[in-house]
């Protein structure tokens, strides 16, 4: 009785099939071209992110990696730009520690960097929450364009523009004092008037990218949180305090970082406004290196001093951040 069974399945098997075997399913020829375009196309997007991504390492490494690994390299060489270098050693490091125009130029800095980051943070955040509270959608798109302004413009150009504007004979801050019959102020020509308007100078230039860390921050703080706290009867002082600066603590601390490490090496200012004067009372430490490699060709020396200010950006750093762990509060 099994002889006829099977004699009907192999009749109804396809052509080709071997007995025994179950038959080959056939595949779709346009889904095998779409998986192979599909493959191509992921290969070729792999590619693209790949080469964007060694180019970005080059360009680092081209302009930030090389002349850092150069400068420490330099400042072991005597060099003038005009004879061979001469390997010095850490001659130009010990010489450091005797030059009081070194030591004077970061203490100078230092006052300066302190001064123009408590001003960004305290001033860029109340204007935030001002904003913040009281403005609507337009309103804040219209100040954050409006502080941001500056940013926009180099330094170089906005501190020739205010080097005109404070000028003690024929500024225009000293022209109104004038005119409201109130005695002018030695804005260049003294020590405190020149560093008043340094500061000035860069924190107006600076405080649009605080502001809009801040209102960034502050938009992001939960709502439900703020509308607890209202319902429970706190203060506006008491929320900010209590809720809104610990929760926006990590945007204080890259707010300080980050405007630290600016005004260490803040040089355009000094430059065009002051010239490190009156006397050296803005004498920062980029502008000591600058002038002492392209105006008294001591390159190696030069190189030694911006070691000197790497490593104080570092540590300094590293202090903030070991600091942090006592008032940021991460969510």
């Amino acid at each position: 009785m099994s002889q006829p069974v099977q004699s009907r399945s192999l009749a109804s098997a396809p052509a080709g099939a071997r007995p025994g075997r179950p038959p080959r399913l056939q595949t779709d020829p346009t889904a095998a071209l779409r998986r192979r375009a599909q493959v191509r196309h992921a290969r070729r997007e792999a590619l693209f992110g790949y080469g964007m991504v060694a180019l970005s390492l080059v360009v680092v490494f081209v302009f930030t990696v090389a002349p850092i690994v150069g400068s420490f390299v330099l400042a072991l060489f005597k060099w003038d730009a005009i004879s061979s270098p001469q390997f010095v050693g850490l001659q130009n490091f010990d010489a450091l520690l005797h030059d009081k125009a070194v030591t004077h130029s970061l203490l100078v800095t230092s006052s300066l960097a302190v001064m123009i980051v408590f001003l960004q943070v305290a001033v860029g955040l109340c204007l935030a929450l001002l904003v913040a509270q009281r403005a609507s959608k337009i309103v804040q798109n219209l100040f954050r364009a409006a502080f941001f302004m500056p940013m926009l413009a180099s330094a170089a150009s906005i501190s020739i523009v205010m080097s005109y504007i404070f000028d003690d004979h024929f500024g225009v801050i000293n022209y109104y004092l004038g005119a409201l019959h109130l005695p002018t102020v030695p804005w260049l020509s003294s020590t405190t008037g020149a560093t008043a308007t340094i500061v000035i100078v860069a924190v107006w230039q600076q405080l649009g990218f605080t502001f809009i860390l801040f209102v960034a921050a502050l938009g992001s703080v939960p709502p439900d949180v703020l509308e607890a706290a209202q319902i429970d009867g706190a203060s506006s002082a008491r929320v900010f305090w209590r809720i809104k600066l610990p929760l926006i603590s990590p945007t204080v601390l890259f707010a300080c970082t980050v405007g630290l490490i600016n005004t260490m090496q803040l040089f355009d200012q000094p430059y065009v406004i002051t010239k490190g004067g009156p006397g050296d009372a803005t004498y920062t430490t980029v502008l000591l290196v600058y002038q002492t490699a392209f105006q008294n060709l001591q390159f190696g020396y030069a190189s030694a001093i911006s070691v000197l200010l790497f490593v104080a950006l570092l540590v300094i750093t590293a202090v903030q951040f070991t600091v942090s762990r006592k008032w940021v509060f991460y969510s």
